[in-house]
């Protein structure tokens, strides 16, 4: 193996170095295609992406489980203990944030297919984790709003209503990042 020379370091390649185009690879086309076969082709594989692009998405389980300990970090808190509030949220944050990252960038909504980053749009882990950040606020202003009314447990009822629009404009939020990633 001849060694090359790559700015003044020796490179010695672990593979076989080709000075030429093996043209034993290509292949030549024996006719040409008409416009019917072509558009064909283009159809499938118009098809194949939006099949793919319909597979942008985040687990169902995924939903669930931010609205369930979303509900259960706001009934803890009205227990009114704010060492065992702080502890919950630390560990709501910590089990969030170690599944955030796999599933938050829609691009693992199944084991089956896996969907590249430059297909699923890199904003969409950003518009997730944006949204949850917006609904702490939504939850905080909805509990304020509901002790100024007297209510006994305000932080569960704020909580509630954040985990129905969670479970109901989740979907919604990456259907629109599907309809965008289509265009």
């Amino acid at each position: 193996m001849e060694p090359l020379i790559v700015g003044r370091r020796l490179d010695f390649p672990g593979r076989k170095v080709y000075a030429h185009f093996p043209t034993r690879k290509a292949k030549i086309m024996a006719q040409d295609i008409s416009p019917l076969e072509a558009r064909g082709a283009l159809d499938a594989i118009h098809r194949g992406r939006r099949h793919v692009i319909d597979e942008i998405d985040l687990p169902t389980w995924y939903w669930w489980g931010l609205a369930l300990g979303w509900i259960g970090l706001g009934v803890i808190t009205d227990l009114k203990h704010p060492w065992l509030t702080a502890a919950a949220t630390l560990v709501f944050g910590a089990v969030h944030a170690a599944v955030a990252p796999r599933v938050a960038s829609g691009r693992h909504r199944t084991q089956h297919l896996s969907v590249r980053a430059e297909v699923a749009g890199r904003r969409t882990a950003r518009f997730v984790i944006g949204s949850v950040a917006a609904l702490g606020l939504l939850t905080v202003a909805a509990a304020l709003a509901a002790s100024a009314d007297g209510a006994g447990h305000p932080v569960t009822m704020a909580s509630v209503l954040v985990a129905v629009i969670i479970l109901l404009g989740g979907p919604r939020l990456l259907a629109a990042i599907r309809r965008r990633a289509a265009a």
